[in-house]
């Protein structure tokens, strides 16, 4: 991760570091492995959290984008549990998409219950709109610069009907390593892990998930997205769909 403004591929939107290993790393697994630029953008440093401190979770977070195989990881630095989606949120975000470029956004489904989780979805949705404004971009001193194609929404605390699944069990092994870089995370002497809501087990409820889903499209693991409005096809794809659509021998195992 060497340069500071690449043109990415797909932009991951996420409210502390973690979120993204968690909910879509073997999404971003498998675009990293099939050659596209991925970055991940962490809103907060999570310094608010029960486990672990600041630096703890920057150092646990650099290490897991290495294991993903990121272009770009940045930390805006907003505050941890009192996250709001308001104007100087939206355009900072808005500045980096312009900066960035990226076809494809992931964010928080603003259906939550962790209010971050909720504020980050709004945000990226905000920030996904305004991007693509000329005089907005002017007004900020930047040059104007396309919107997104896609923005896609990825599953946090609750449930949503996906648009469809990405098959990860290729990649499975890998996205568990990803997660693993988060110790400060999974285990703690200081607590009982009760201030979670569904079970202290992250890597058990991750893998519960994944195979769930994984199992209504015939696969081992796999990860929910949701895509607001029709898909389109029978359009000029771009790279990060193709890679996401088509079968390549990705990771650990066929599944």
């Amino acid at each position: 991760m060497t340069d500071s403004t690449p043109r990415l591929d797909a932009l991951v939107i996420a409210a502390h570091p973690d979120d993204a290993e968690i909910s879509l790393g073997g999404t971003i697994l498998r675009l990293t492995a099939a050659g596209l630029k991925v970055g991940v953008l962490d809103l907060t440093a999570g310094e608010m959290g029960s486990r672990g401190t600041r630096e703890e979770r920057a150092a646990e977070a650099a290490e897991a984008s290495e294991l993903l195989g990121l272009s770009l990881r940045l930390n805006l630095g907003l505050p941890d549990g009192r996250l709001v989606a308001g104007v100087e949120e939206r355009e900072q975000v808005a500045a980096i998409l312009r900066t960035h470029r990226p076809d494809l956004v992931f964010a928080h489904s603003e259906s939550d219950l962790h209010p971050d989780h909720i504020a980050a979805g709004r945000i990226a949705r905000d920030a996904w709109y305004l991007c693509g404004l000329r005089r907005l971009a002017q007004e900020a001193g930047d040059p104007p610069a396309p919107r997104p194609r896609h923005l896609l929404r990825f599953m946090g605390h609750t449930a949503f009907k996906p648009t469809f699944v990405v098959d990860i069990g290729p990649v499975w092994e890998r996205k568990v390593a990803a997660i693993a870089a988060y110790a400060s995370q999974l285990a703690s002497d200081s607590d009982d892990g009760s201030h979670f809501l569904f079970g202290a087990n992250i890597a058990e409820r991750v893998e519960t998930k994944a195979r769930f889903f994984g199992e209504l499209i015939g696969a081992r693991h796999g990860e929910p997205l949701l895509h607001e409005g029709p898909m389109p096809l029978g359009q000029n794809l771009c790279p990060a769909w193709g890679a996401l659509l088509a079968w390549t021998e990705v990771g650990d195992s066929q599944d």
